[in-house]
C-alpha cells in the first residue's frame, strides 16, 4: 500500500484488496475484445477465494471470433442475499495489447484506464463497502468495446440491486450524460465502365463522396447543458482501380446523440436520397444520469454499457482515468488517482446507501 493514501482512511490496511497491485495482475492478462476467457477466470478465482459468492455467465461469441474461445461476465454478491449496489465495468479491451509498465506515479499499458484499473478500485471500494455492513455486489462483463454483449447478456439476470455505479474513465468526476451513438452504414451501387468512358458507366464512389459532403454540411441537434451531437465518417471503401467506374462504394457513420435519434435518422435518410441506401446497425440512447451532492461533475461525450443494463438500478458514471488516453499508445492512470476512485466509490456507496 502507499503510506498516506486515501485507502487508509477508509480502513482497508494491507488485508484489504491493493488496487494497484490488482491492476498490474489485470493489465498482464491480454483480453481484447472476444478474448476475455482468461481474465473472466481469474477474477473469479480471486473473488470466490475472498469469500464473495461468484458466478460465470458464458456471453456467446459471434461468428467471426468462435476460434477466440468461450468468455463470461463475473457476477460476484453477497451470499445468499440480494444486493443493494451493484459496481460494474468491462473486462474487455480495445487492441492491441500494449505490455503494463510502471513508474513511481504512473501505470501505463493497454486497460490501466479502461478499465482494468476501474476493475480493481471497484474490487478494493466493495470490500471496504461489504465490511462496514453493506450489501454491495460486482458485475464485470465481456464485450463493451464492441457490441455490449456481455450487458445484454447481464440484463436478462438482474439481482435487484437499487443502484448501479457502472465505471469509465471521467477523471473521477461524476457524469450528468452520457452521449448515445448511432452508427450507419451508407452503400451506394452504380456500373462498371472504363474510366476514359465515364459516360458508359455510373460511379458509386461519387455518389457516395456526393453523400458524404452532404453529412458534412448537416445541422445536427444541440442540448444546451449537453452541447451538440457530432459526426464522424470512420471508413470509406469502394472500386476496383483508377481507371476503372466504381460499381460499388461504402462508408461508415457513427453519430453520438444528445437526445431522440428520430431527427437524426431522418436527415442522414435524406442526405442518402437518388444516390445510396442508409442501414442503421447500432444505437445506444442518449441518457442522463443521477447527480450526488458535493461531487464533481462532467458530461461523457462517450457511450457506456448503462443503456443496456435497465434493469440493474438507477444508474451512475464515474471512474478514475481519462478518456483522452483510453485507446491510444499513451494510456495511462495515475495510482494517486486510483487510489482515490476507490475512497470515491466508497463515499458515494455510503450517501446512496445510508
Amino acid at each position: 500500500m502507499i503510506e498516506g493514501s486515501p485507502l487508509d482512511a477508509v480502513g482497508l490496511g494491507p488485508i484489504g484488496l491493493n488496487p494497484i497491485g490488482l491492476t498490474r495482475q489485470l493489465c498482464e492478462i491480454e483480453s481484447t475484445t472476444y478474448h476475455e476467457g482468461e481474465v473472466g477466470d481469474f477474477l473469479a478465482g480471486l473473488l470466490a477465494g475472498r469469500g464473495w459468492e461468484v458466478e460465470k455467465t458464458p456471453v456467446e461469441q459471434p461468428l467471426e471470433s468462435t476460434t477466440a474461445g468461450p468468455r463470461w461476465n463475473v457476477y460476484a454478491g453477497p451470499a445468499g442475499a440480494t444486493p443493494e449496489l451493484v459496481f460494474s465495468t468491462h473486462m474487455d479491451t480495445v487492441p492491441p495489447y500494449i505490455p503494463f509498465r510502471e513508474d513511481a506515479e504512473w501505470m501505463y499499458g493497454r486497460g490501466v484506464s479502461d478499465a482494468k484499473g476501474i476493475i480493481a478500485a471497484q474490487a478494493a471500494a466493495a470490500e471496504a463497502l461489504r465490511t462496514a455492513g453493506f450489501r454491495v455486489g460486482l458485475l464485470f462483463v465481456s464485450g463493451e468495446e464492441r457490441d455490449s454483449a456481455g450487458a445484454k447478456a447481464a440484463n436478462l439476470n438482474p439481482k435487484g440491486s437499487r443502484f448501479l455505479i457502472n465505471g469509465e474513465p471521467t477523471d473521477n468526476k461524476l457524469a450528468l450524460a452520457s452521449k448515445g451513438a448511432l452508427r450507419a452504414v451508407f452503400r451506394a451501387s452504380g456500373k462498371l465502365a472504363h474510366s476514359a468512358y465515364p459516360e458508359l458507366g455510373e460511379s458509386a464512389v461519387h455518389k457516395l463522396v456526393e453523400v458524404m459532403a452532404r453529412l458534412l454540411k448537416l445541422q445536427l441537434p444541440v442540448t444546451e447543458d449537453v452541447g451538440p451531437s457530432t459526426l464522424n465518417i470512420g471508413q470509406i471503401s469502394g472500386g476496383h482501380a483508377p481507371n476503372v467506374i466504381a460499381d460499388k462504394a461504402e462508408a461508415q457513420v457513427l453519430v453520438r446523440l444528445v437526445g431522440d435519434s428520430a431527427p437524426v435518422r431522418a436527415a442522414l435518410v435524406e442526405a442518402a436520397a437518388g444516390l445510396a441506401e442508409v442501414d442503421f446497425t447500432l444505437e445506444i440512447p442518449f441518457v442522463r444520469l443521477r447527480a450526488v451532492p458535493g461531487l464533481p461533475t462532467m458530461v461523457a461525450k462517450f457511450t457506456t454499457d448503462i443503456p443496456q443494463l435497465s434493469h440493474w438500478g438507477e444508474p451512475l458514471l464515474l471512474g478514475p482515468g481519462s478518456i483522452f488516453v483510453a485507446h491510444t499508445p499513451q494510456e495511462r492512470l495515475a495510482k494517486k488517482e486510483l487510489l482515490e476512485a476507490v475512497e470515491l466509490y466508497i463515499r458515494v456507496g455510503k450517501q446512496l446507501l445510508g
